[in-house]
């Protein structure tokens, strides 16, 4: 089936914004060029396997995963280029070594979550594992992009030629500089190269006396730059060496260009991969940020849209107020109708924007639970249709527009209108609108339509095709308040509109008496309703208000009773310590009183004294603990919630224990092992039928939860630093000292961050060295070097203060 949405439905419903959304929000420039381009799929299954594939991608951003395709650049042109035997500059060998990096990276990283993100997988082996041959054009530069002597053995002695003659050329200038004979002929004492020649600069009167070739002079002619004619010899044998040295560079980059373009193939294909899923990424990030969901639409009929939100009022970051749009039933044509202003179009062109995305593969803004046909075509008018040039008026242009519609549309089309046949007689126009209106439902089209029209809103009483919306309008603060409400028609509020735009008060009145005198039977009905669901509204906006007080009031109750409670607990346990506190005074003179009887040789009132005093003191301590017990426990629940069997919470053990019997305000119960105990239903709570389950693996969880804090504890990122240890082409041995010795320095010095350059080479050394930091007492965290730093050939560290 062929999708048909032509350029004026595109403009007038803004799908280009949604791509450009897109395109701000993908890394690489394949990926914007792809995303630029989405088609609109023709079968559900491709939309089924889109949204499936959007979904995979945020469940990775919902693990604060990104794709590790940053640095990536676009390399198709070299690399085509290359293929054809043309030599690459340094950068962009050195950009392709990140690319081909970048593949290996992205297919270890999905190839890990491959159970979870299958068809991010399946893209990703695209993708050339060409480790080698980036490990290879890695090592042949430097990190400021110069080639490295270690790129091949001839250009390393190439050099050590040129550098050894640069050497002896210096060194026999400054001979020459120090000569007392020499030094009057010069305007300075230094030497400096022009046009690849070692000159001094000599004064021009001393032209014939200094033996040697003019390169140079400057801007008077005071001063000529001459190349002495006993460094005429070493300067030839140096433009010879350096001359060798290019041709060595030369060889080094065609050869790691002809070694790129026999593998021009799969490095295309591999970034068309990254293409794609830099593309599924971005939909994922702008679907996150719309709060989109992927709404049903496998052989779905009806439309069921649960709190709409227009897409491109989301991306402004306006606030947008959410809508229920639905058409369900019989009814094929929505006419929406209320104020000017009050959000009619919004509805139209949002619900048209949704059908357009979905078709697109992307999640739309609406909740979870809604539903949405694909329609074979979405086709629109919205906004002035003038034509000057074919000479149309805006209601001519408006009549070809409909035309056209009515001759594209079929089975499954998406029509939308914005005010139906407005520019005209109210009388045809609404004569025009509803036999336009009825063709397009006779060929199966789905319509939504705007209108001020009466006899169109009247159509939902007489024709079940029809369902009436309308938008919403606050009488008291005479401004819209763009809610759609489904199942009413609306008043245009068009004297309400002009008012609030400033036209004159008496105009407005007089404009209010002619529109009640003038109006029919169906504007008398609209008025009549409206003036009821405003007093409706009204009721419900006092009796919302009277519950929230109410609420709070509860609130504020239920926080008095609070604190009333824990006074009363602390004042009984005051008073039982101070009842404690008087019965061991009293044990204490019973004990003295005892002495005395003993003294007198009384048995008899020595024991009956020691009794009673005795059971003073008991009873009052028992009072004492019975107040404490009542201020500490939980809140237990009654008797009738406690069952034999259950699993209750005891406040004095602290722990579980299962109920064995009730009896009176007493329990039997058990904590699991052969102990029974009787316990005061008081001090019982949070019945439950089941047995707590305990953790079968007590140690790991605490683990995992050290683990989690040290997560939450780590620090940030480090920014890379000018404070740099070269180790490459050292031994690991070597390199851990020489680390050793400039992590000393830093300290000492009081730097905060450093760059350690490794290399990538087989990866031993940086293995090592990343081993030696991840157990260092100087270091706080590292990580690897981003593109710009170096990438994974050099180690971004952060010191401790």
């Amino acid at each position: 089936m062929t999708v048909q949405i032509s350029q004026r439905t595109l403009e007038d419903l803004g799908f280009a914004d949604v791509l450009r959304a897109l395109a701000q929000r993908c890394r690489t420039e394949p990926g914007r060029e792809r995303v630029l381009a989405r088609p609109f799929l023709a079968t559900p299954e491709a939309v089924a396997e889109a949204l499936a594939l959007v979904a995979e991608t945020r469940s990775l951003s919902q693990e604060q995963f990104s794709l590790p395709l940053g640095g990536v650049t676009d390399l198709r042109t070299p690399i085509g280029h290359a293929a054809k035997g043309g030599m690459l500059e340094p950068r962009q060998l050195i950009d392709s070594a990140q690319l081909l990096f970048a593949f290996v990276r992205t297919r270890e990283a999905l190839d890990e979550r491959r159970a979870r993100v299958p068809r991010l997988v399946e893209i990703a082996r695209r993708m050339p594992s060409l480790e080698p041959l980036a490990r290879r054009i890695d090592q042949c530069f430097e990190p400021d992009g110069e080639i490295s002597d270690r790129a091949s053995p001839e250009l390393r002695e190439a050099r050590d030629r040129a550098r050894g003659l640069h050497r002896r050329i210096k060194s026999r200038l400054e001979e020459m500089l120090h000569d007392e004979t020499f030094l009057p002929k010069l305007r300075e004492n230094y030497y400096t190269i022009r046009n690849g020649r070692y000159v001094v600069p000599v004064v021009a009167n001393y032209r014939s006396e200094v033996d040697g070739i003019v390169h140079n002079a400057s801007q008077t002619g005071q001063t000529l730059f001459m190349e002495p004619q006993a460094m005429v010899g070493l300067g030839n044998d140096l433009a010879i060496a350096q001359s060798e040295v290019t041709e060595e560079e030369r060889k080094v980059l065609q050869a790691l260009s002809d070694q790129l373009g026999r593998e021009s193939e799969r490095i295309l294909e591999g970034l068309d991969a990254v293409a794609e899923l830099d593309e599924a990424e971005s939909v994922a990030i702008l679907s996150a940020d719309l709060g989109a969901s992927m709404p049903a639409f496998e052989n779905v009929t009806e439309m069921q849209l649960r709190q709409l939100r227009h897409p491109r009022l989301v991306l402004k970051g306006a606030e947008v107020v959410a809508n229920d749009v639905t058409l369900t039933g019989d009814a094929k044509a929505l006419v929406v109708s209320g104020p000017n202003a009050g959000g009619k179009t919004v509805t139209l062109t949002g619900v048209g924007l949704c059908a357009l995305m979905l078709r697109a593969g992307l999640p739309i803004p609406v909740a979870e639970g809604s539903r949405m046909p694909l329609y074979r075509s979405v086709h629109s008018t919205v906004g002035d249709a003038q034509d000057l040039e074919q000479g149309l008026s805006t209601f001519s242009a408006h009549v070809v527009m409909l035309r056209d519609i009515i001759g594209a549309v079929g089975e499954g089309s998406l029509v939308l209108i914005d005010e139906i046949a407005a520019d005209t007689d109210p009388r045809e126009g609404a004569a025009i609108a509803i036999a336009v209106l009825e063709e397009l439902m006779s060929k199966g089209v789905v319509v939504l339509v705007t209108t001020h029209l009466e006899e169109l809103k009247a159509l939902a009483h007489m024709d079940p095709r029809f369902l009436n919306a309308r938008v919403g309008f606050d009488s008291k603060r005479m401004a819209p308040t763009y809610r759609l409400q489904i199942g009413a028609a609306g008043q245009s509020s068009a004297i309400e509109m002009a008012a609030r735009v400033g036209l004159p008060q008496n105009v407005c009145e007089r404009a209010r008496e002619l529109s009640v005198s003038a109006g029919g039977p169906l504007t008398k009905a609209l008025a009549a309703a409206e003036e009821e669901r405003r007093k409706l509204y009204e009721e419900l906006e006092r009796a919302r208000v009277a519950a929230q007080e109410a609420e709070a009031l509860r609130a504020d109750l239920e926080k008095q009773k609070q604190s009333f409670e824990r006074e009363r607990r602390a004042r009984m346990m005051q008073f039982n310590d101070d009842v404690h506190a008087a019965s061991e005074h009293a044990a204490a003179e019973v004990q003295k009183l005892l002495t005395k009887l003993r003294a007198e040789q009384n048995e008899k009132a020595l024991a009956e004294a020691r009794q009673q005093l005795q059971q003073r003191a008991d009873e009052a301590l028992k009072r004492a603990q019975a107040a404490k017990a009542e201020l500490f426990q939980v809140e237990a629940p009654g008797p009738a919630n406690l069952k034999v069997g259950a699993w209750v919470h005891h406040s004095g053990l602290n722990r579980d224990v299962e109920i064995l019997e009730l009896a009176d305000n007493h329990a039997v119960v058990s904590a699991g092992g052969a102990l029974k105990m009787r316990v005061p239903i008081t001090e019982l709570s949070g019945a439950r039928t089941r047995k707590p389950q305990q953790a079968k693996f007590p140690e790991r969880q605490k683990q995992d939860a050290a683990l989690k804090r040290a997560a939450s504890a780590a620090p940030s990122e480090v920014e890379a630093t000018h404070f740099r240890c070269d180790v490459r082409g050292m031994r690991a041995d070597d390199a851990l000292a020489e680390l050793e010795s400039f992590l000393d320095r830093g300290m000492r010095s009081g730097e905060d961050a450093a760059l350690v350059i490794h290399g990538h080479g087989t990866g031993a050394l940086k293995q090592a060295i990343r081993d030696y930091l991840a157990a260092s007492p100087y270091i706080r965290m590292y990580r690897p070097g981003e593109g710009h730093e170096g990438g994974d050939g050099v180690t971004v560290v952060a010191l401790r203060a």
